[in-house]
This record gives structure tokens, sequence and C-alpha cells, in this order.
């Protein structure tokens, strides 16, 4: 399983637009084929700073998912609203395992 954690901080004044730009790319990310999961978390202690857990079959199934018009879609809309530049960080998923022939 391909695993990325992405970080992200966004200005303050756009938090609720970008919660709603990512409910979109989460809606329709969850329906790709390889998708496993497709994680939006919010941070309790500051409302400001958002944490992504995009999960999917293989490498190449996530490299599909940037290619799709709703990730570039969010991905131009709220370019200008992160206070600095997203991190987005690779894992190998362990458990549970993966069956990838299915993929």
């Amino acid at each position: 399983m391909h695993v990325t954690i992405v970080t992200v901080s966004v200005n303050p004044e756009k938090v609720e637009a970008f919660k709603e730009a990512c409910r979109y790319n989460h809606e329709n990310s969850i329906l790709e084929p390889g998708n496993m999961r497709f994680d939006i978390l919010q941070s309790a202690d500051d409302p400001a700073k958002f944490v992504f857990y995009e999960a999917y079959k293989t490498q190449q199934d996530a490299a599909a998912h940037k290619a799709t018009a709703h990730y570039l879609a969010w991905r131009d809309t709220v370019a200008d609203w992160m206070a600095e530049p997203r991190q987005g960080v690779v894992y190998q998923g362990l458990y549970p395992i993966v069956n990838n022939s299915d993929a």
C-alpha cells in the first residue's frame, strides 16, 4: 500500500473555503479505483492546520490521482490559500495487507 501523509497550513481567513474545496476532492478521490482511504483531518488546537492521509493500493494509483480533474481543480483552487507550501511524506503501508493483484 502506498501512503502519503500531507500537512497543510492554511491562511486563517481561508479555512472554511479550504474545507469545502477539500470535501469535493475527498468525495471524488474515494471513488478512484486504487483508493483505499482519503482522510482529511483538521487540528483541534489550530483550525488552520490540516493533515491528509492518502492510501492507494499502488504508487501508480497514487500517481493517477494527481492527474484527475478533481485533484487538479483542488490544487489550483487552494494554491493561494496556503500559509506555507504543503509537505507530503510517502510511507509504505504495512497493515492492513493489500492484495495488489486486485489493482
